[in-house]
């Protein structure tokens, strides 16, 4: 069912919280949507583990960034002092963030931004495991493009430094698990996902109509190389 609110709001919850969907302990101030009926749900339920954070305090790089974003959130936390939700800024894509300080920033500054933010990334992954995880989809899904299965691992064991406990389900190697991974993967980045979400449909309705084109490409991908 399509929402007719199409901002999509990201908490900084100020208590310790459950995923009312995976179950995972996700610790205090973890970051999560409200479903109005389940409650907390954490970003890898809600589909918005993909997305990078901005914090404010730039209006052009954000104005920008979020123009660029087919799929956004604002990111609020509760003020005890003013007793109501302050914006800490947004989510958005990294191909639009990327995009983004291109046009703003001068090429040396932009240089210097992008080594800081790949700083950051290098640091919340284990980078030995990365590698074993993208052989292994590499193994399952050996008709996958050319060094995909790095990005996909990458965001498959993303810690998510004081954003989301998910570091659990990325520590398997199963099949199943990946399986997960590479689905989510072609579903933001090959399908309209991105696109329905933003327009304010329903997660579950929106799995639904990309469905068929995600077992089709993830078939695809699994065929071996001639």
């Amino acid at each position: 069912m399509k929402n007719k609110n199409t901002d999509i709001k990201v908490f900084i919850s100020s208590r310790d919280s459950t995923c009312s969907e995976c179950g995972e302990n996700l610790g205090h101030k973890a970051w999560i949507t409200l479903d109005r009926e389940k409650g907390a749900v954490c970003l890898a339920c809600a589909d918005l583990e993909h997305l990078v954070f901005l914090s404010s305090g730039d209006a052009a790089l954000t104005r920008r960034s979020k123009k660029y974003s087919i799929l956004s959130a604002v990111v609020l936390k509760w003020s005890r002092a003013r007793k109501h939700y302050e914006r800490q800024g947004i989510l958005v894509e990294e191909a639009a963030l990327d995009k983004a300080e291109k046009e703003c920033l001068a090429d040396s500054e932009y240089r210097e931004r992008r080594r800081e933010r790949e700083a950051i990334r290098r640091a919340e992954m284990d980078r030995n495991f990365v590698r074993q995880y993208a052989i292994k989809i590499r193994e399952f899904f050996p008709a996958c493009p050319k060094q995909r299965e790095n990005k996909i691992a990458e965001h498959a064991c993303l810690k998510y430094s004081g954003r989301v406990g998910r570091s659990a389900s990325a520590k398997e190697f199963s099949e199943k698990t990946i399986r997960l991974a590479v689905m989510a993967h072609i579903r933001h980045a090959e399908t309209d996902y991105n696109l329905l979400l933003s327009k304010g449909y329903d997660r579950w309705d929106a799995r639904s109509m990309v469905e068929k084109e995600v077992i089709e490409i993830m078939t695809k991908w699994e065929e071996p190389r001639p």
